[in-house]
């Protein structure tokens, strides 16, 4: 199909809004991969579209790999679906046309929204005004510029504002998140700050081991990347319901400012203090083999399961765990991986609106919230990248 120089300036402008959006704004691959295929489409180069070439091209497989056997493209262009399924019914509602990638293709569809679709009915209205004629006094003239600039502002603002008390509204309903988002005390999200030795500028910084003793100078002002990635997501989403958190680092957490508050843990109790001193069990524990490799333990397997969960090397394990607060009328979210990488992945995927309706649906509802349970994930990584994740095993509480 021939695409006129404004229609490719169209679909490149809501391309590049897609890929900054919050729904791939922490998925590298996943924006490399629209971006991609929307540059073969643009440039009329179809078979650069097919599985083979966004194999090599944009997840690094060697010309001719076996692609029946690595699904890499299938499976992210499934996650690709859903993330632009997710933006163009939230933050991008207001967006006159959308992306889609139909099934079975790689190569996107660009469609244009119709009238109705369209969130900008006070602009539409403004534009269709009479023209002022020119024997009109000058005053009526003033005035119909007045009203028509106004009208022209309105739209503006309705046309930003709406889509976004629309986006509020959703996610102050959403039966995982609801109860972190709707009361007056903002959450306590908590950030694990491991503790180093040594000096950075001099012989480096070190990891100590919980536990370990040692006469060399301590930080504790560091954390992990998925960690920090992990926060920036979670600011997005808050502001998009225009809600606030208050953000602490573990080592500075105390259980009289926690106890009254719902809290968000980030990171592996391992480096996240105040999650081991969490009065909670859970069922599904992160620890270490003789080796310091992790793994996640199954303390209380239902039929079928394993009683460990270890690694392949290529992809790793990640939990999310909605729990009961430390007073009746709180909760915990905790979101822990065996790297920072999985922490980050547990982060993105319960505030994915299909994965976390999931999540609820498996749980459970009471009063339209969902029901405490840990739900563990596999993570594909690639490059220290996680680029999706499924539940492999799914306990309620």
């Amino acid at each position: 199909m021939k695409f006129s120089p404004e229609e490719i300036e169209q679909y490149r402008s809501v391309t590049e809004r897609v890929s900054n959006g919050s729904q791939l704004t922490a998925s590298p691959k996943l924006r490399e991969f629209l971006n991609y295929i929307v540059d073969c489409a643009l440039r009329e180069c179809p078979e650069e579209a097919s599985e083979q070439q966004i194999g090599v091209n944009v997840f690094g497989r060697k010309p001719g790999y076996n692609s029946s056997e690595d699904s890499i493209v299938r499976s992210q262009a499934r996650l690709l679906r859903q993330k632009l399924a997710s933006f163009f019914k939230e933050e991008g509602a207001s967006e006159p046309i959308t992306i889609e990638i139909p099934k079975g293709h790689y190569l996107p569809v660009f469609k244009k929204r119709s009238t109705g679709d369209a969130s900008l009915p006070a602009m539409t209205s403004a534009l269709s005004l009479p023209t002022v004629t020119a024997p009109e006094s000058r005053g009526r003239i003033s005035l119909g510029v007045i009203f028509i600039l106004v009208a022209l502002a309105t739209g503006l603002v309705l046309g930003y504002a709406l889509p976004r008390r629309g986006i509020a509204s959703a996610q102050l309903r959403d039966p995982l998140w609801a109860p972190f988002l709707n009361q007056d005390q903002p959450p306590l999200v908590i950030y694990s700050n491991p503790i180093f030795r040594g000096a950075p500028l001099k012989e480096g910084l070190r990891l100590l081991p919980p536990g370990t003793a040692s006469d060399a100078p301590e930080d504790d002002t560091y954390t992990g990347t998925g960690e920090a990635q992990a926060i920036y997501t979670l600011t997005r989403f808050f502001d998009r319901a225009n809600r606030d958190f208050v953000l602490k680092r573990s080592r500075l957490v105390t259980w009289d400012d926690a106890k009254s508050r719902n809290l968000v843990f980030l990171g592996a109790a391992t480096q996240n203090t105040a999650l081991a001193e969490l009065p909670r069990a859970t069922q599904f524990v992160i620890r270490l083999d003789s080796n310091a490799h992790g793994y996640v333990s199954n303390e209380h397997p239902l039929a079928g399961e394993p009683h460990e969960f270890v690694t392949d090397g290529s992809d790793e394990y990640a939990i999310v765990a909605l729990l009961p607060g430390l007073e009746p009328s709180t909760r915990i979210l905790a979101f822990t991986g065996l790297t920072t990488v999985g922490t980050q992945s547990a982060v993105e995927f319960a505030l994915d609106p299909i994965h976390r309706a999931d999540l609820a649906k498996r749980a459970g509802l009471d009063h339209n919230l969902a029901r405490p349970f840990e739900a563990l994930l596999r993570v594909h990584v690639r490059r220290n990248v996680g680029l999706d994740a499924e539940i492999v095993a799914f306990h309620t509480r």
